[in-house]
């Protein structure tokens, strides 16, 4: 995929929903749910159980959706990763060794950042976009809009304590999409298989976001 297509894909979209599963049947279960819900960008996190199992599970079952990988940290992951059909892969933080083999391979690739310093570091090493992590840590919307201003140029998709209510605030202040998982799916409907409550709230979130 290319890069933009990456960006027209995930403007479009507005959000990246976070799998975190103890187990393949479990996590299949809630692509399902998220795909009725009406997201089709979702992210495995490969320091989860069965990460690459996964994704070219979830590849094979959902092919008209977007399947990546977050918390990518060596070289070797990222490799799995794209052997096992990743489509996109985020990171906590930047390494340019892994955007370079990326790249090559015409894989997105979107690394963590914080600091105005950081973010067009990533971005000067040719990330598709920058993931500003962990955006909880320093004031969500607000620090969003203040190295925005000066950072026009940047796509920008905020990670880490995002939830139903504040993804709409953090997308008007100037991001481009979130990453959004325990909000969406949390412990308690996990654990009760409560899988129409996390449509719910994963049509909630769509609903709020169609009218940024």
């Amino acid at each position: 995929m290319r890069d933009q297509d990456w960006l027209n894909l995930i403007k479009k979209e507005k959000a990246i929903a976070i799998l975190r599963a103890p187990n393949i049947k479990i996590a299949t279960q809630l692509a399902k749910t998220t795909i009725e819900g009406g997201m089709s960008v979702l992210e495995v996190s490969w320091n989860s159980n069965d990460a690459a199992k996964l994704v070219e599970h979830l590849r094979a079952v959902f092919p008209h959706c977007t399947i990546g990988v977050g918390t990518i940290l060596s070289v070797a992951d990222l490799k799995n990763a794209i052997a096992a059909g990743a489509q996109f892969a985020f990171m906590p933080h930047t390494d340019f060794d892994l955007i370079a083999i990326a790249k090559r391979k015409e894989v997105p690739i979107i690394p963590g950042a914080l600091t105005p310093t950081e973010i067009v570091t990533a971005w000067r090493a040719k990330a598709s976009c920058v993931k500003v992590f962990p955006i909880q840590s320093v004031g969500y919307g607000e620090y969003l809009r203040a190295i925005k201003a000066p950072l026009r140029e940047i796509p920008l998709i905020p990670t880490g304590g995002v939830t139903i209510e504040n993804a709409h605030s953090l997308i008007q202040s100037g991001a481009i999409a979130v990453g959004i998982g325990g909000s969406l799916f949390t412990k308690d409907a996990i654990a009760s298989e409560n899988w129409s409550l996390i449509q719910q709230q994963i049509q909630t979130l769509r609903s709020r976001l169609q009218v940024v």
